[in-house]
């Protein structure tokens, strides 16, 4: 009765709401059809976990620490200039360069990071979240806390919570941890994103996106087999092994070194790889009189589908098309580069179109591509992930192996839901009129029969009103007869 209560309601208000927000709402239904389709085992999926309810969490939801101003888009993107501009990224906090410090907020979270699991708090804040999984989703403990994990650590330390498991999952259980890897992001890394410019909107992302890869995974590849770990009386999470404060602290901030060398390896190789493979294409292109030929033309084409049914307008579309395209082949990490550059194009007021070539999106097209770029669903870290499981059950490797595409898929897919979610509920952040507040501080009857505003506010609540009481109605009757 609840999931028909929230459907219908969502039909109605989402078709209130705008065409953008029923095309989301399409397209949400469209992934969820695609993904029981080409599921593993389809007449299997209804003995799983649910699907994922679109819950109100994609608003924007400010991050409680101050974050840098966007940071300045790289500009060139030749293999010698990619060098400095790698370093220049992550050492800005100490004076190099134009660019807003990275590996400041890496080394600051880190080190949070690594104290509240020496205090007990990380422990215990995922496990509750995961016992809340596990008993909304009838998920395994062993799902529950790894998809918890993936909301504050990165998929290797998750997969490390659960290790003594590993060997004995179901292949459906391995799969669905692959796909909450591949969907998430690390806590540490959010931050470095947002310090890219991009909006505190990867907080809520990254929430929406655990449970959300639980549902898709188990959709993708539900369980046909007896799950040998669904009994465990506890999962130890605590792998914290400091002795005092203080060395989890310094252990912390020396563990974001690491990750910090990574960005600048990551964006030395994928930039200079990109200009590398534009520049072949560009070759290729001029030989028939087509020199515009890249990477992101066509990334710009095949993804436009997809960038348009999770609710980008068309316009947007092309733009947001070529990130989903330069998150899945390459990384999330460029992409959110690339998104960088646009917004800061937006804000600093540029021209919208160049030779009928649009420049930059929308805010709520921004929005969309934070959702559905949030995640490490690309080839390599599905490379990644298949590293750290077989590490952890070597025994498992041929199993493992097995699921790498379709949990890369599933997880992308995952991404793609959030951002339909997102689309759906978005609010404008343009001032608007609130009907309640308006009503109850500015009603005189002096002008009542002039005021079309106070009309169109109560005709707003009056139609909201009906549309719930027809909802419920149409619940309990349904729930009445069935």
């Amino acid at each position: 009765s609840l999931l028909v209560f929230v459907v219908l309601w969502l039909v109605l208000d989402t078709a209130q709401r705008g065409p953008r927000q029923m095309v989301s709402f399409l397209g949400l239904l469209l992934l969820i059809f695609l993904m029981l389709l080409f599921s593993k085992h389809p007449f299997k999926v209804g003995h799983g976990p649910s699907l994922p309810l679109p819950l109100p969490l994609p608003l924007p939801l400010p991050l409680p620490l101050p974050l840098p101003l966007p940071l300045s888009a790289l500009h060139k993107h030749t293999p010698i200039n990619a060098i400095p501009t790698a370093f220049a990224v992550v050492l800005a906090g100490f004076g190099v360069g134009d660019f807003d410090p990275v590996m400041p907020v890496l080394l600051f979270l880190s080190s949070i990071i690594s104290v509240l699991y020496y205090i007990g708090f990380m422990p215990w804040l995922i496990c509750k979240i995961g016992y809340a999984m596990q008993v909304t989703m009838g998920t395994t403990p062993v799902e529950s806390v790894v998809a918890a994990g993936t909301i504050f650590l990165g998929q290797a330390e998750s997969l490390i919570l659960v290790h003594p498991y590993i060997s004995r999952l179901t292949l459906s259980e391995i799969h669905t941890l692959m796909t909450v890897g591949l969907a998430g992001i690390s806590g540490t890394m959010l931050a470095a994103y947002i310090s890219l410019g991009v909006r505190s909107w990867m907080l809520s992302a990254t929430v929406m996106t655990a449970p959300a890869s639980l549902a898709v995974g188990k959709i993708f590849w539900p369980e046909t087999e007896t799950s040998q770990v669904k009994d465990e009386e506890d999962i130890k999470t605590n792998i914290e092994t400091n002795t005092t404060v203080f060395e989890a602290a310094s252990t912390g901030a020396t563990s974001a070194v690491g990750l910090a060398v990574t960005i600048v390896v990551n964006l030395m190789v994928f930039i200079s790889l990109m200009s590398f493979l534009d520049g072949v294409l560009s070759w290729f292109g001029g030989l028939f009189d087509f020199p515009q030929l890249s990477f992101s033309l066509i990334f710009s084409y095949l993804f436009m589908p997809l960038a348009f049914m999770m609710g980008v307008s068309y316009e947007d579309s092309f733009i947001v098309a070529e990130l989903i395209g330069i998150k899945t082949v390459l990384n999330e990490l460029l992409a959110y580069q690339k998104m960088s550059k646009i917004i800061k194009l937006r804000n600093a007021g540029g021209p919208e179109y160049v030779d009928n070539v649009k420049q930059y999106i929308s805010v709520h097209s921004e929005m969309i591509a934070t959702y559905a770029l949030c995640g490490f669903s690309n080839f390599a870290s599905m490379g990644i992930a298949f590293g750290c499981m077989t590490n952890l059950a070597p025994g498992r490797q041929a199993d493992i192996a097995r699921c790498g595409i379709r949990a890369l898929v599933a997880g992308s897919v995952s991404c793609f839901m959030t951002a339909c979610i997102a689309g759906i509920l978005y609010i404008p952040e343009v001032p608007e009129v609130l009907c309640a507040g308006f009503l109850s501080t500015h009603f005189d009857k002096s002008v009542v029969m002039n005021s079309s505003q106070l009309v169109a506010c109560c005709t707003h609540l009056y139609t909201r009103y009906v549309m719930c009481v027809c909802v419920c109605a149409f619940t309990l009757t349904f729930k009445t007869w069935f």
